[in-house]
């Protein structure tokens, strides 16, 4: 009986035991299904939060674009042709008030103020999305046997894209992604976990793929592809975004299955079977622009010039730091490019005139834009930028100057238009001479001066840019694509000569005005260097002067606070016979021609 009542009891405490133990884990059921529910919650969350801000950017951009064409309505309406048009419109029947009018409107006036974008609301500290804003040189400091030297970074733009209608989502280390950023809206930082919410924010156009060594992507495409690249590729598929795979070291082998997996592949070895794309040159980043406290007055190898703990914005500075760099055989080539491009002389002396053929062919060997296009033509995307088309205003005020003025612009290369205004030989004479240019000729009045004469110009010019040539001076092969490259990299509206070389033929004198002027924002430039956009020159217009013109379009310049560049010094020779002005604030080169130092 006694053991009957034990047996008993022991299955009432295991039914209870059980009853428990089923209770407990329908509770973590439970709780796991809650757990499940709460991060759903927060993932939503997250999400509408990320949209609403999405929508607040949005709303603040469309705030802020309808800021700017009030702006922009207001510069036009006091604008000095504009003000001159109402003016004549007004008095066309009163002359006293046309009087009136045209002194008011030749009065300058003040520009309204630009907009700036303002801190999106409610969205907390906005982050700062352009490109390179997050990727500044921090690494100060570097040492040169033993001793400390303190560098004012170089500081990396944050813009402009080259084509913002396009958006690329992109995994790549962090050189290829400072060539990347700038050629599109970017994408980067999602990880294998997290794509799927972070792409949809901004729906990219296309996924490109770098053979990256480091990261969370590292082991998904290295090997047998991981699940995480399978489940990217297969959401790209799902939306039609295209995918590259860009091979740029390592064993392609360790990247030949992962590879296969994308609709596109490119590769930087020439011994691999795939398309090339091969490193270029980022203007935005690979530029003669200086450091604040200029260079170092020491020539450094190459392991002195980046030690190995630099980050990339760090080597940018670097490439700017030495007065030359000693690069040993071996050196990769886009590295020398890359250094050549920053305006560092490579050799084991400075030598300026060696620099800047090196930084010529840096570019001419092919920019990251020029990559870029070459890979959305391969795939199939469009590759629509803007482009760096050329007209040539070419006033000629002596008919014995025009075969010169001719021959000069025959050099060039990239010249769309000519615009001559001349006497009537040039106009049979400049189709001989330029047979595959577009050509307008226009016969001058007899009292026109030059500045009259490129106002009758300006208005014919169909190109984005557009130079203003002396058919007095001399201008190299090189001349016009030189300056056209300082808007590849300057933030400025109007780019010339501010260094150059003069030859006075009297004296016989070779001269050289402001050789620090390289490579800077001034006040002003040269008038017959002169390379604009043509909706800043159609604003400006030209004083109706003969000598002095350029003058007056500086000084407006600086009154409506638009930027000029200073490029380089060569690729071009200001003639006169004699000029005491010139005299006296340049430096004596030699007795003797100006080409051989000018014109390289």
């Amino acid at each position: 009986m006694a053991q009957a009542e034990r047996a008993a009891e022991l299955a009432r405490l295991l039914d209870a035991a059980q009853a428990k133990l089923a209770a407990a884990e329908q509770s973590t059921e439970e709780a796991k299904a809650l757990a499940e529910q709460l991060s759903e919650a927060e993932q939503r969350l997250e999400a509408e939060q990320a949209a609403a801000d999405k929508l607040r950017r949005e709303l603040a951009e469309q705030r802020f674009q309808a800021e700017v064409a009030n702006w922009k309505l207001s510069s036009i309406k006091v604008a000095r042709w504009n003000r001159l048009g109402d003016a004549i419109k007004s008095g066309k029947s009163n002359p006293v008030r046309l009087a009136k009018g045209l002194r008011g409107a030749a009065k300058p006036v003040k520009r309204p103020t630009a907009p700036k974008r303002k801190p999106v609301a409610g969205a907390g500290k906005a982050k700062d999305e352009r490109p390179g804003a997050a990727f500044q040189a921090t690494s100060t400091t570097r040492t040169l046997n033993g001793a400390s030297f303190k560098l004012k970074p170089f500081r990396v733009p944050t813009g402009p894209n080259t084509r913002p209608h396009l958006t690329a989502a992109v995994i790549a280390d962090p050189h290829a992604e400072a060539l990347l950023r700038y050629e599109w809206r970017q994408t980067t930082g999602f990880t294998p976990r997290d794509f799927a919410r972070v792409l949809p924010l901004e729906m990219p156009h296309l996924l490109v793929v770098e053979s990256v060594t480091q990261g969370p992507w590292a082991e998904e495409i290295t090997g047998e592809p991981g699940d995480g690249l399978r489940a990217l590729l297969a959401w790209c598929a799902e939306r039609g975004i295209r995918t590259v795979f860009w091979h740029t070291g390592g064993d392609v082998a360790a990247y030949a299955a992962a590879a296969e997996l994308f609709e596109h592949r490119f590769t930087t070895d020439l011994t691999v079977a795939w398309p090339r794309l091969q490193f270029g040159v980022q203007p935005r980043v690979h530029n003669p622009l200086p450091l604040a406290g200029g260079r170092i007055d020491r020539v450094l190898t190459l392991d002195q010039l980046l030690p190995g703990h630099l980050a990339y914005p760090d080597v940018l500075t670097s490439y700017r730091w030495p007065a030359a760099a000693d690069c040993p055989p071996g050196t990769p080539q886009w590295r020398l490019a890359e250094i050549a491009a920053c305006g560092t002389p490579i050799g084991d002396e400075p030598d300026a005139r060696r620099a800047h053929v090196a930084l010529r062919r840096a570019y001419q060997m092919g920019t990251m834009t020029e990559r870029i296009d070459e890979l959305l033509d391969a795939i199939g995307l469009p590759s629509a930028r803007a482009t760096l088309n050329t007209s040539v205003l070419l006033p000629v005020l002596d008919p014995y100057l025009m075969e010169h003025a001719l021959a000069q612009v025959a050099k060039q290369s990239g010249v769309d238009q000519l615009i001559v205004i001349g006497p009537p030989e040039a106009e049979l004479r400049v189709r001989d001479v330029l047979p595959d240019v577009d050509v307008i000729y226009r016969r001058p009045q007899p009292s026109m001066t030059e500045g009259a004469m490129l106002n009758s110009g300006i208005d014919l010019c169909e190109a984005d840019l557009v130079a203003v040539m002396d058919p007095r001076d001399v201008y190299g092969a090189h001349y016009l694509s030189d300056l056209r490259r300082a808007f590849l990299f300057s933030t400025a509206d109007i780019v010339g000569k501010a260094a150059y070389y003069a030859h006075l033929r009297k004296p016989q004198a070779t001269l050289l005005k402001q050789p620090d002027a390289e490579y800077s924002y001034l006040p002003e430039i040269a008038g017959a260097s002169l390379l604009a956009r043509r909706n800043t020159l159609r604003e400006l217009r030209f004083a109706d002067l003969t000598d002095g013109w350029d003058e007056v379009l500086m000084r407006q310049c600086r009154t409506d606070g638009i930027k000029v560049f200073s490029a380089d010094r060569f690729g071009y020779v200001r003639v006169r016979d004699e000029d005491r002005w010139l005299l006296g604030a340049a430096h004596l080169v030699e007795y003797g021609s100006a080409e051989p130092h000018a014109l390289i």
